[in-house]
């Protein structure tokens, strides 16, 4: 006799499901913010590299968005076959407790009547029999109600993974609608790619000519970096010459000073991957050589990152450190450098500097706002470096595409 199965009821991935709904929610503010970034760069009524890289971001953030989707129908879906399995287990459990059930009235029927109880009792041959008939019937009237009681409790809980189940379904077919919705947005922007590149391409000679201008900014800033870095090398090095000349504990003095170096660029390296962006936005460029976007046959090499973002948005820090020195380029706006010990960081592409030569900031200060070029396309060239060498920022900022 069963009186009641073991039900192991799978929960729903309650954890997974809240991670793709995070994921989710993520890329929607980030292709809010993006949407802001393409209605800044046609305003200009003439389209732009940038234009097209905030479109082909733009793009990259609709993919996921229908990936995070897809990926939550699909856990939906298995929690509505696991929910079914568990339904289908609960019927047979429920079939064979009612079986069960029956039996027990058609045998309760059998001996109903007192008479027959009675009868039942006395014509045992022993009292220990007699004893042993009187517990059996307790025991049955019992478990009639223990079974009566059992039907009762798989029946609530057939009917609320029912419930369950059919929400869940709903909750399927909504984002159902959601990816068919947005993979027509995806259609869209994709037909919108197309024509800004062939707008672009009627452009060429004057995205050459950008590009030249660009590219003697480019060196002129590389140039003025490696000068300062040098500088501040030699600068260090005759400071610390002139403490060891004044100081009658030299080696004592001479490694105080190399060790408040290495104490700021050893924190600066701890914070790897977990630094704050200079700026809010997305890569329009990564480190490193590459392809132009448009132009065939064109390499780019970049050491650092450009990150697209919002007109007039804010510049800030990402460590602690010291102004070595802000210069101005044509095409490229303000520059700033910050000296982090051993580490340089350049912010380039400000409107506006609200930092000095020579002064201390703090990490997240502000240090300008961004500078939007004549396409009104607004970008920060970031560079992180440690002495002369490149360093690929992206590897250092927190949470970097």
């Amino acid at each position: 006799m069963v009186i009641l199965s073991s039900l192991h009821i799978a929960l729903p991935a309650q954890r997974n499901k809240l991670n793709l709904q995070r994921e989710k929610q993520r890329n929607l503010t980030k292709i809010k913010e993006t949407e802001k970034i393409i209605s800044e760069t046609t305003e200009q009524k003439k389209t732009s590299l940038g234009e097209l890289s905030a479109v082909n971001q733009r793009i990259r953030q609709q993919e996921n968005l229908i990936t995070s989707i897809t990926n939550e129908i699909s856990l939906l879906e298995n929690d509505i076959n696991e929910n079914n399995q568990i339904v289908m287990v609960l019927e047979l459990d429920l079939t064979k407790l009612r079986e069960e059930y029956t039996a027990m009235l058609l045998t309760a029927q059998k001996v109903s009547g007192k008479a027959d109880k009675l009868m039942f009792l006395f014509s045992a041959h022993s009292f220990d029999q007699f004893l042993m008939r009187l517990k059996y019937m307790e025991q049955y009237s019992s478990a009639r109600k223990e079974q009566g009681t059992a039907i009762e409790r798989v029946q609530s809980v057939l009917g609320d993974q029912i419930s369950q189940t059919e929400k869940i379904k709903n909750e399927k077919n909504q984002l159902l609608a959601d990816e068919e919705n947005e993979r027509g947005q995806l259609t869209t922007l994709k037909q919108k790619q197309k024509s800004v590149v062939k707008n672009l391409e009627k452009e060429e000679k004057r995205l050459r000519r950008e590009l030249e201008d660009t590219k003697k900014d480019i060196a002129k800033l590389d140039n003025l970096i490696s000068d300062i870095i040098k500088e501040e090398l030699e600068r260090a090095a005759r400071e610390a010459k002139e403490k060891l000349a004044k100081s009658k504990t030299t080696k004592k003095t001479e490694a105080i000073s190399k060790d408040d170096d290495i104490a700021l660029s050893s924190s600066f390296e701890e914070n790897k991957a977990k630094f704050p962006w200079p700026v809010s936005g997305f890569i329009s460029q990564k480190f490193g050589r590459q392809d132009h976007p448009l132009l065939k046959g064109i390499i780019l090499q970049n050491d650092g990152i450009n990150i697209q973002t919002k007109k007039d948005e804010k510049v800030k820090a990402i460590f602690d450190g010291d102004v070595s020195k802000i210069a101005f380029f044509p095409w490229l706006g303000n520059s700033v450098i910050i000296r982090h010990g051993d580490y340089f960081t350049v912010y380039t592409g400000l409107k506006e500097v609200l930092v000095k030569k020579g002064q201390k900031v703090k990490t997240n200060q502000e240090i300008g706002n961004v500078f939007a070029n004549p396409d009104g396309v607004s970008e920060l060239r970031f560079q992180i470096r440690k002495n002369i060498d490149a360093l690929d920022p992206q590897t250092w900022l927190k949470g970097s595409e």
